[in-house]
């Protein structure tokens, strides 16, 4: 007769009876709950940090591309008659059309910029002023969101767009006047003097990126360039940058040689990725990190297994020594408790997904629960640089736990299932 095939319908339903027999009839139940809430414990763990690390990385990426440019593009820079470099850019309509002709580009415009004092009653703050067109304002998404802002763009060319994060610094609001004052102001036969400038303010933002909030803020594109005296030396005046925005930019590095072919010898061009770069670079040690550590929790919550199956096989030497007798082989003993080990790590790696994967999904509430029952202030937007962290859950991510649990459960349940395997018949039933 044909010895039946490995991993035939007895060995799991042996596997099964072990896997559910009661202390009293020599199986190790307790510690069987305990291998599998530890399993399950650690994949959770596991998808629950994975998931946060990608919302975090997604948002923090996100309100990156949301409201600064793609790729910034600056002149080398001339010298001038008095002997100074000049690093504005005159011809910059010309460069803005060049630039938005290349295929996979979005807009490109013109920009102007320049450091200020915000002054409003007896609070100060410093602020970044970006001269900008108001249709090129309209199109920044993490900037022109009417369901995050306060006020109206449709006034912007009558006054000043400032950050919420800066509004709240200055305890200002809409319709208020700000003064602004610029260290290079007016240049006189007597030297250069400060400029000082008062404007309504139209439009609060909200970008979603609190030292953007804290810092920014926009100016029509003619006015920043009266004010910074960008108005000269060529009519129509000059710019100090070029914001590109691009269709697929996490492929920047492929569209920047093209871009700075448009623009010529004289362009420079800054992408995001460089921009962040030292940030993203220390998330991916970081994920890596991360994930070495949850790995070490999924192993020692599997070592559980080796020791419920060693006390099993120690209970359960009679009747390996009767299943030997009857006909199973070396090959069949083992896989029988390694399917009950494997049972073990599989079911706890199920659910461990299951209440991965529900936390994940309901993160927004359990944190803002765990933030309330706290006081608040579990989450400082100030020191982390966004509002909120949320957690995105990836298919990969799923993925790598579930192969991780398994790999290692089932692995490591190889060992006592060998043993159990080389147990004697006739020593396990000499003194039955």
């Amino acid at each position: 007769m044909a010895n039946p095939a490995p991993f035939s319908r007895y060995e799991f339903l042996i596997a099964w009876r072990y896997l559910r027999a009661k202390r009293a009839e020599g199986g190790v139940s307790v510690m069987t709950w305990i291998s599998l809430i530890g399993i399950m414990l650690a994949v959770a763990a596991l998808i629950i940090t994975l998931a946060v690390r990608s919302g975090f990385r997604d948002e923090f990426v996100s309100t990156i591309l949301g409201a600064n440019a793609h790729v910034t593009v600056y002149s080398v820079g001339e010298i001038g008659a008095n002997g100074n470099i000049s690093n504005t850019i005159e011809d910059y309509a010309a460069w803005a059309e060049a630039l938005e002709a290349v295929p996979g580009v979005v807009r490109a415009a013109p920009l102007v910029t320049g450091q200020v004092m915000a002054v409003y009653r007896r609070e100060n703050t410093g602020l970044q002023v970006f001269g900008i067109a108001q249709d090129d304002l309209r199109d920044i998404t993490g900037i022109a969101d009417p369901e995050t802002s306060v006020g109206s763009l449709d006034d912007f060319e009558n006054g000043i767009a400032i950050g919420r994060e800066a509004a709240r610094e200055l305890g200002v609001g809409v319709g208020d006047v700000l003064r602004i004052i610029n260290p290079n102001g007016s240049v006189t036969a007597f030297g250069t003097s400060t400029r000082t400038s008062e404007y309504p303010i139209v439009y609060i933002f909200n970008s979603g990126r609190y030292d953007i909030d804290l810092t920014r803020a926009y100016l029509p594109f003619s006015e920043a360039q009266t004010y910074f005296n960008r108005d000269r030396p060529v009519p129509g005046g000059v710019a100090d940058e070029l914001e590109v925005i691009v269709e697929e930019p996490e492929e920047i590095e492929a569209l920047t040689p093209a871009l700075l072919e448009a623009v010529g010898e004289k362009g420079l061009a800054w992408t995001w990725k460089q921009r962040a770069g030292g940030f993203l670079r220390a998330l991916e040690v970081e994920d890596t990190v991360m994930f070495v550590l949850m790995s070490v929790l999924v192993l020692i919550a599997s070592m559980n297994i080796i020791s419920g199956l060693v006390m099993l096989v120690k209970n359960k030497g009679r009747d390996i020594g009767i299943l030997r007798t009857i006909g199973l082989t070396e090959g069949a003993v083992m896989r029988v408790f390694f399917l009950t080990g494997a049972l073990v790590g599989t079911l706890g790696t199920l659910l461990g997904v299951i209440v991965g994967c529900l936390f994940a999904i309901y993160f927004d509430q359990i944190l803002a629960f765990v933030n309330g029952a706290a006081g608040g202030g579990v989450w400082d937007a100030s020191v982390r640089g966004i509002y909120r962290l949320p957690a995105k859950l990836e298919l990969n991510d799923v993925l790598s736990a579930v192969a991780l649990s398994l790999v290692l459960s089932w692995g490591i349940t190889l060992f006592p299932a060998r043993r159990a395997a080389r147990m004697n018949p006739v020593e396990a039933l000499r003194y039955e």
